[in-house]
């Protein structure tokens, strides 16, 4: 028991070491597009390379996806009440830093995908997949593009009014028992099959499950 602990510990200075170092890689994103903008450089090509940088993220932003990562302990206990087991598939609709993606396959054994619209988000993504060792895939882009008649479980923490234009996608694609994690926020009118507070110490935030075909009129 104090063995498990111990590299519980362990792995927990590690993740953190990995967070700390995304931050780094993001600043450097966020350094390097303010410098390339500058007037020294503000040639024609850089100019284009900047819009192609800005125009997906702030598409992100006003599709109602906005970079807040979920906190580790509240993707851990979504993953457990979802009862993720290995070789499932697990999707995280707008994984930001991929923090939830990387827990599913390192911690679960999932096959595990997040899809990411934000440029800047995606690569700081990438970069953790690089410190967590992670088996898990990033996919730059809308997950809307994409089928989800395989995936077993779907995570997210998006805005109401976001999960709700979901609706009709995920009731024609998946598939009867696959299930919804949503933290903080519910959908649509869907009632959920469980609701949990994500802890003790936040009774205001949430967790609510939903199993398709069991979702109530």
């Amino acid at each position: 028991m104090k063995k498990q602990k111990s590299q519980r510990s362990i792995s927990t200075k590690y993740k953190n070491v990995a967070d700390f170092l995304a931050f780094i890689g993001m600043s450097v994103i966020v350094l390097s597009v303010v410098y390339i903008t500058t007037p020294k450089t503000a040639d024609p090509l850089t100019i284009v390379l900047f819009i192609l940088l800005i125009i997906p993220t702030i598409i992100a932003l006003v599709s109602g996806a906005p970079f807040v990562p979920t906190p580790m302990h509240i993707g851990r206990k979504m993953l457990e009440i979802g009862k993720i087991k290995q070789g499932e598939k697990v999707v995280d609709i707008g994984c930001g830093d991929g923090r939830l993606v990387y827990m599913a396959a390192n911690e679960f054994g999932a096959k595990a995908i997040g899809y990411e619209l934000s440029p800047v988000v995606y690569a700081i993504a990438k970069v953790r997949q690089l410190l967590w060792r992670s088996k898990a895939k990033i996919k730059f882009g809308d997950f809307r593009m994409h089928n989800l008649s395989d995936v077993d479980c779907i995570v997210t923490y998006m805005l109401p009014d976001t999960l709700k234009k979901f609706i009709p996608k995920f009731e024609r694609e998946l598939k009867s028992g696959s299930k919804i994690i949503s933290y903080a926020f519910k959908i649509g009118d869907w009632q959920p099959i469980h609701v949990e507070p994500s802890s003790a110490e936040e009774n205001r935030s949430k967790i609510f499950v939903y199993e398709i075909g069991k979702q109530a009129n």
